[in-house]
């Protein structure tokens, strides 16, 4: 199974609201930009996705902090009833907008520089991946073998350790996966067996990795075990609560991590 990234991930590592002092942050100040387009407290309010009543929580908190009133309203007269931003909200919202500029240009150019580092993109790539997985593993692609139908993808991870990884044909070529690609590996704790003695079985599972026990939970029915492997790569298995108790398995000892090829998807970074 593959996983194909999401395009244009890396167009936002670096991500910020502008906000001033006080409580003059972007919702305010949009509260006050569809004030002067509307003159309603209330068509304002809709606009921005506020409640009558918290519109007019902010315009007080806004005109109790400011120096000078920054939002005034008027009943009746010649122009008729409304509400409208005073010289110095008007003042306030040209000067947020002036600095939201600049702060969304600072925002471009650190993501430009990031995109133009090779280590930053590989290391903020990795962060932002989102999955249900309970594991990810990052790796490079050693050997891809194939096969009639399928192709067996060989990936080393940081540690040294091989994962293998069974891709149909058309997968493989659909992720132009090629040997020397940095891609993510993907595997759900249940689909991990663990034990403490391979030697003295026989299993079908292509992937074995030996590392130690460092976190063991049980709910009464399942158990979580967390197998830290030397490179500092972990995983996540879940097995009953009986066959932890029957292994014996308790912090610290030594436990391999077994798993099928089929058991890996792939994604791409």
């Amino acid at each position: 199974m593959s996983i194909k990234p999401v395009d244009k991930i890396t167009s936002a590592w670096v991500e910020g609201d502008l906000c001033l002092v006080g409580s003059l942050d972007s919702r305010m100040i949009g509260l006050l930009k569809a004030i002067e387009q509307s003159g309603s407290i209330n068509q304002a309010a809709k606009q921005v996705g506020l409640s009558y009543k918290g519109a007019w929580q902010i315009i007080e908190r806004a005109n109790n902090l400011a120096p000078k009133v920054l939002i005034t309203t008027a009943t009746g007269g010649a122009k008729g009833g409304g509400t409208y931003l005073t010289t110095a909200g008007q003042s306030l919202l040209q000067l947020f907008t002036r600095i939201d500029e600049q702060h969304k240009q600072f925002l471009q150019k650190i993501n430009e520089e990031l995109a133009d580092d090779p280590l930053s993109r590989i290391l903020l790539k990795r962060l932002v991946i989102k999955t249900s997985a309970t594991n990810q593993l990052f790796g490079t692609i050693i050997e891809i073998e194939h096969g009639a139908v399928n192709a067996e993808v060989v990936v080393n991870l940081k540690g040294g350790e091989q994962v293998a990884a069974a891709i149909s044909l058309s997968e493989l070529k659909q992720l132009e996966l090629t040997v020397g690609a940095d891609i993510v590996l993907l595997i759900n704790g249940p689909e991990i067996i663990i034990t403490t003695d391979p030697e003295s079985y026989r299993f079908s599972a292509r992937n074995c990795l030996r590392g130690k026990v460092v976190r063991l939970q049980v709910d009464g029915v399942d158990a979580e075990v967390v197998i830290h492997f030397p490179s500092g790569d972990s995983l996540v298995a879940i097995i009953s609560q009986a066959s932890a108790e029957a292994m014996g398995l308790e912090l610290g000892i030594s436990a391999h991590a077994l798993f099928k090829s089929n058991a890996v998807m792939i994604g791409i970074i």
